[in-house]
């Protein structure tokens, strides 16, 4: 019997934007966090992705923010995203997260983006963080003792996300009779 096979351009599309997602996220969270945050692993899908981390302390939802607002503007200044091979102990000289303890080949492939962002990597990526749109963290939940979770999505998954809160904030504004940002402090009258 003859079958045919074809890769849905969209679905790869959505990939490559979140595996290059989960190293901003990644790069957001050591800048907030520090060097006591390690990778604990992810997986990554068309419509969404998660990361694993761990961390001695629960982040704030202000930490969070900040998190996801670092990666949008690193989304927005529509920088490089570099996929290239080289040595494994050059690799490590320009200071590329990985797990050096573990096994490697001689080369090794490295993931870029701008001058910030360097791990090793044999997924698939965009070319330029601008591609990737609009990111949001959709959960952050412990899995276990200083393991944590983000889930996250972007480009279109994120919008529509985002403006179905919007859509019902809209209406509950409407219900309400007052302007959105009073919705609040009408609620907890209420």
């Amino acid at each position: 019997e003859k079958v045919e096979i074809e890769v849905s351009n969209i679905i790869r599309k959505d990939i490559r934007k979140n595996h290059t997602s989960t190293h901003l996220l990644h790069w957001a969270l050591k800048k907030v966090f520090g060097d006591q945050l390690k990778q604990a692993g992810s997986f990554v899908a068309a419509k969404r992705f998660r990361f694993d981390y761990t961390i001695y302390d629960a982040p704030t939802s202000d930490q969070l923010d900040k998190v996801e607002k670092l990666i949008n503007e690193r989304i927005q200044r529509d920088e490089p995203v570099r996929c290239f091979e080289t040595t494994r102990d050059y690799a490590q000289q320009l200071g590329t997260i990985a797990l050096f303890d573990e096994k490697y080949e001689k080369f090794v492939r490295v993931v870029e983006i701008g001058n910030y962002s360097r791990e090793l990597c044999g997924g698939l990526h965009i070319n330029r963080t601008g591609q990737i749109g609009l990111f949001t963290i959709i959960s952050e939940t412990s899995i276990g003792a200083n393991l944590r979770r983000i889930e996250a999505i972007t480009g279109m998954h994120a919008f529509e996300l985002l403006k179905g809160k919007k859509d019902v904030l809209d209406d509950i504004a409407f219900d309400l009779e007052v302007d959105i940002k009073k919705v609040s402090e009408t609620v907890k009258k209420i």
